[in-house]
């Protein structure tokens, strides 16, 4: 049965996502609302080759909150970057600046307004960094960054990447934090079923010292490392 919901998840979800970047691609130039629909159907089709396919109940706790807020976010595995359009209503999402470069989607991703991070680029990078956020926020678009950089095993908290302070500084929004217990399931050739969950956590407001917010978001963002992610 494992073998089997992962040859038909594979199949599907690999087979099938060409089309949709196509689709946003397409009406990329034409109609912007088509667009953003294409790409969150992508996201939504995502988690339906997650759930129908591989067997994962994806659970919600705490709550969403909506427009300009900066959501931190434990990064397990790919699934929680893949599921950002379905799990969020339009967001702005921090990405590393080579993705932008995959053929198709690093196009459609700069047109979604996903911003570039370019590490070690210097501080005119950062500026346009910047730039980029406050204009997705002054928007109503969450914002959403994977402050660890990379994905983490679950269960091992790790520091978070010295951007995320000067963000969480200059941006000057609230954070929440978001926990997630995706890598024992999804960050694997086959993957389990089970129950992946995302912990909202509470709200942290703007203007904190570095080292209390960056101890409050990493307690938030391991909230569920002592949970059992499923079987």
């Amino acid at each position: 049965m494992l073998l089997l919901r992962n040859l038909a998840f594979y199949l599907a979800f690999y087979l099938l996502s060409p089309f949709y970047v196509l689709a946003a691609l397409a009406a990329m130039p034409f109609d912007r609302i088509a667009f953003k629909s294409a790409v969150r159907r992508w996201g939504r089709f995502h988690r339906w080759c997650v759930t129908r396919l591989l067997g994962v109940e994806v659970v919600i706790e705490g709550e969403q909150l909506g427009g300009a807020v900066l959501y931190a976010i434990k990064h397990e595995s790919f699934f929680e970057a893949i599921d950002c359009p379905a799990l969020f209503e339009y967001p702005a999402v921090f990405a590393k600046a080579e993705l932008f470069r995959i053929p198709g989607w690093g196009m459609a991703a700069d047109r979604y307004g996903l911003i570039p991070v370019a590490r070690d680029q210097g501080a005119k990078t950062l500026r346009a960094m910047i730039k980029s956020a406050r204009e997705r926020a002054d928007a109503g678009r969450e914002l959403v960054l994977f402050p660890e950089g990379t994905r983490v095993p679950h269960g091992k908290p790790v520091p978070l990447r010295a951007g995320f302070a000067g963000i969480y500084k200059l941006i000057g929004l609230p954070v929440v934090p978001v926990a997630v217990n995706s890598g024992p399931l999804y960050h694997r050739a086959l993957k389990r079923s089970g129950t992946i969950t995302y912990r909202f956590g509470e709200v942290i407001p703007p203007g904190l010292p570095r080292e209390e917010v960056e101890a409050r978001v990493i307690e938030a963002m391991n909230a569920l490392n002592e949970a059992e992610a499923g079987s």
